[in-house]
């Protein structure tokens, strides 16, 4: 049930402004205690370990968020089989949705593929970005984007994991749409010949930063939904417009 005051604008501005420290305080809490301990259990105990505390540590961000009152909703799991690769394609909106991925989707060892950037200086996240499975891409070179991604597709193919990559290329900071770019998909595709397409759509995930990094929105109802998996029938075009459709239909702009 909705609370009255997300409705009322002067105590949702309120709230906003006074929780938002208290989030950025637990968000920042959670990177920097988990950066050594993640850094241990890597060297200790392996990656198996690693994927263990890696979901600890983005099941406490995402819950982290549950400060400014957010809320979670995730449907067409069912539609996702055990025993085989995944390539989620997804719109992308915020920094705030990609711990939840990796959260609820954690039984498939999701595995991203991100900028360049965020593999230095953020701790916690920068680690794993580099040891974790996932790949760096520089956007502006796709001479280096397109090997690393294939290496992502050959890995996942083999283990059976999932890959998710954001088509789009950069975030909607408005919630809109814009259109898939094929290239990276495509080498994912080709790398990982048994994988099944995902198409994921993320709504609402920008309202949080609606009004920039202060403060941020509170009330907001994150949606995840997951549809029918596509087969790779080597038509590769045509399987991701198929992709980029159903992302689309769902989307709430």
């Amino acid at each position: 049930m909705e609370w009255f005051f997300y409705r009322f604008t002067p105590m949702r501005t309120l709230l906003s402004y006074l929780l938002t420290p208290i989030f950025y305080l637990a968000f920042g809490l959670i990177l920097v205690v988990f950066d050594p301990l993640q850094r241990i259990t890597l060297k200790l105990f392996g990656h198996r370990a690693h994927d263990a505390i890696i979901s600890v540590i983005t099941g406490s961000l995402t819950n982290s968020t549950r400060i400014l009152g957010a809320t979670y909703k995730v449907e067409g799991r069912e539609h996702l089989p055990d025993d085989r690769p995944l390539i989620f394609t997804a719109n992308h909106q915020s920094m705030y949705d990609i711990p939840p991925i990796f959260w609820f989707f954690r039984k498939y060892h999701p595995k991203f593929v991100v900028k360049q950037e965020l593999a230095r200086g953020i701790p916690t996240i920068s680690y794993n970005i580099r040891n974790g499975g996932s790949v760096t891409i520089d956007r502006k070179n796709p001479k280096q984007a397109i090997p690393q991604i294939q290496k992502l597709g050959q890995f996942i193919n083999k283990k059976k994991f999932a890959a998710v990559i954001y088509p789009e290329g950069t975030r909607s900071r408005s919630g809109s749409m814009k259109p898939f770019k094929t290239a990276g998909v495509s080498a994912l595709l080709d790398a990982a010949p048994d994988a099944l397409l995902v198409p994921l759509t993320i709504n609402r995930a920008y309202q949080f930063t609606s009004k920039g990094l202060f403060p941020l929105q509170v009330g907001v109802r994150m949606e995840y939904i997951v549809h029918e998996p596509i087969e790779n029938t080597g038509d590769t075009n045509a399987i991701i417009a198929k992709a980029e459709a159903a992302v689309r239909s769902a989307l709430k702009e």
